[in-house]
């Protein structure tokens, strides 16, 4: 066990020689293996792996004070500052919604956990069955190192010195024949749709992708527009002041921004919103469609911008800021018309 660990972080040393940019999640793939190994083999060092009591952990994590959350998949980074304040469990779905952080967490997919030290650059990191980041917690100058450590201290796993039992990837479900879909009945059920959560509802009903979804939806309800159409939106947005709320996900936790978006900077092949308390950074080769929809509501229609990549996972999704009984903003419906 300890010869396999100590060959991943021979490996390792060795790509950050040779490529001293290269972030962990991508060096991961160069060596075929999961991100939550290599952190695994700073274990002693640079990390120290933690219990599996994820929960009573988070509802500690307000004594941090004012810290970054960071979540992501490969093609969309979300970093939003805040405190983790209002944290709450139903079961294996937890809740935190504060205006600065606003996160929905799965925690049947959250399996490893570690604090990093990364050139003292303090984290808490965590991790999926498959070894992959499900969210991570980063402090900032204004954080409270003290209770960091006391919290590492506190929720310190036994045994430090343990090859994780890494699962492989869930496979992608096979999409099944447009042809097998009751499209009257299905896209009466989307016209009949009470609230944007019960999308999901009707994708299972009719055991259809979100994309296969997109494809077949009543006409006026979904059409694939551009990425530069979706920049241009984003930048009338930022040029207006218009509040918008944008949603990014992994397996364990779906992260929301809600508020303006100032700086947008376009470097290589990422699109990226740069303000103080929120960061994006939207990966344009990793897009194979972005489409504009529309799902009914009690309080009317609301409109989204949904990005997808090759293999019909969601990247991103943008919507105008709005709470459930306040009907959308038109200004959003304005933007969204202009183009």
């Amino acid at each position: 066990m300890e010869k396999v660990i100590n060959s991943i972080k021979e490996q390792w040393q060795q790509l950050k020689v040779s490529q001293p940019k290269l972030r962990i999640r991508d060096a991961a793939k160069q060596l075929g293996v999961s991100e939550a190994e290599l952190v695994n083999t700073g274990v002693g060092d640079q990390s120290t792996l933690l219990n599996s009591d994820f929960k009573e952990l988070l509802k500690e994590t307000a004594s941090l004070g004012y810290v970054m959350a960071l979540t992501r998949n490969d093609y969309c980074v979300h970093e939003r500052k805040g405190i983790y304040t209002k944290v709450g469990f139903n079961g294996p779905v937890g809740l935190i919604v504060t205006p600065d952080i606003d996160l929905r967490l799965f925690m049947h997919h959250w399996h490893f956990g570690f604090a990093v030290n990364e050139n003292d650059r303090l984290s808490l990191q965590f991790f999926d069955a498959a070894g992959s980041a499900v969210h991570k917690i980063y402090l900032t100058e204004q954080s409270d190192v003290t209770t960091y450590h006391q919290l590492v201290k506190k929720f310190k796993a036994d045994d430090q010195h343990q090859q994780l039992n890494i699962q492989p990837p869930a496979e992608k479900a096979i999409e099944k024949s447009d042809l097998e879909v009751d499209l009257k009945s299905f896209k009466e059920a989307w016209i009949a749709l009470q609230d944007t959560h019960d999308f999901h509802g009707l994708l299972k009903n009719y055991s259809l992708s979100r994309t296969q979804a997109l494809r077949l939806a009543p006409e006026g309800y979904a059409r694939q527009i551009s990425v530069n159409s979706l920049k241009q939106i984003l930048t009338k947005a930022s040029e207006t002041n218009l509040p918008i709320m944008v949603f990014t996900g992994s397996a364990g936790c779906i992260q929301i921004h809600t508020g303006e978006i100032k700086k947008l900077v376009q470097t290589g092949p990422w699109f990226n919103v740069l303000d103080p308390e929120f960061n994006m950074h939207l990966r344009e080769d990793g897009i194979a469609s972005v489409w504009l929809v529309k799902k009914p509501t009690t309080d009317g229609p609301v409109h989204s911008l949904e990005v997808f990549d090759q293999d019909g996972n969601i990247i991103v999704q943008f919507f105008g800021k709005r709470k459930p009984g306040i009907p959308e903003s038109e200004d959003w419906r304005a933007v969204l018309n202009s183009f």
